[in-house]
């Protein structure tokens, strides 16, 4: 049983009470008046961040911080209130499905979509059976001028993921039918430090940057150690300003393939 830590410690009841009452079964005198409780207990801030292990490690020092925990309480929060996308156990898709160390592209997006059955942790990505949103359409005609591959049925990019693609927002969760509505929340400060790990940890990355959002984080990643592919993003009002036409796909593999990388398998 718990010890509780307040006054009237004497005799520490072994009843099968709640916490509560048993605290105010030992200090009835001060039922009604303000009462401070602390429990002797490690419990919340030992949680384990439910992520892969190569990434906990990488990130432990990002998760206690006082921005996490006030983030992390945030979220939990607003998914108690409102309807907000990935489902929980897909927040951390991209970094289950794409280990740290198996990580040969990265793909960075903007925050998740906010229809329903869309998003599920990975960028640009939707779940099966999902119409194939515009940017990611264009995504695909990219790639099949680029190499000829048909373009898919579906939108859904786990294959990609499996193959070491990290396919990772910079904001993770967001609002039902509100775009961005979790900007500023704290998710970027956690984006920024997986981009570092991965330009400390890794070496010959292939980073592809589409749009002012992704190459925003330029500046943390060394040229001299990965390759660098920056285009417009694919959506619908920039694709014609120079992402047709970019072969990111092939470029990425002939890279991959000089650095005796296995290169990546694009077909969906």
């Amino acid at each position: 049983m718990e010890k509780l830590i307040g006054i009237n410690q004497t005799n520490q009841l072994t009843s099968n009470l709640s916490v509560k009452k048993q605290y105010l079964s030992q200090n009835k005198e001060l039922f009604g008046k303000e009462i401070f409780l602390q429990l002797e207990k490690k419990s919340k801030s030992l949680k384990v961040v439910a992520i892969h292990d190569t990434w906990r490690h990488a990130l432990q020092n990002e998760f206690s911080k006082d921005y996490w925990k006030t983030l992390t309480n945030t979220i939990r929060r607003l998914y108690k209130k409102k309807t907000i996308y990935p489902n929980p156990k897909k927040i951390f898709n991209a970094f289950d499905s794409t280990p740290l160390d198996k990580v040969k592209v990265v793909i960075i997006g903007q925050d998740p979509y906010h229809g329903p059955s869309q998003a599920h942790g990975l960028s640009f990505s939707v779940e099966n059976d999902t119409k194939i949103p515009p940017s990611l359409m264009n995504i695909y005609k990219e790639l099949n001028s680029d190499l000829d591959i048909a373009i898919p049925s579906t939108g859904n990019l786990q294959s990609w993921a499996d193959e070491g693609v990290l396919l990772l927002n910079t904001i993770l969760t967001v609002e039902a039918n509100q775009a961005n509505s979790h900007k500023g929340l704290g998710w970027e400060k956690f984006t920024k430090a997986v981009i570092k790990a991965v330009d400390k940890e890794l070496e010959s990355v292939v980073f592809m940057l589409w749009g002012r959002q992704a190459q925003s984080f330029l500046s943390m990643i060394d040229e001299n150690k990965h390759y660098i592919l920056c285009a417009p993003h694919p959506s619908p009002l920039s694709v014609h300003n120079g992402f047709f036409g970019c072969k990111h796909f092939s470029k990425a593999n002939e890279y991959l393939k000089k650095n005796s990388k296995i290169p990546i398998n694009w077909t969906i």
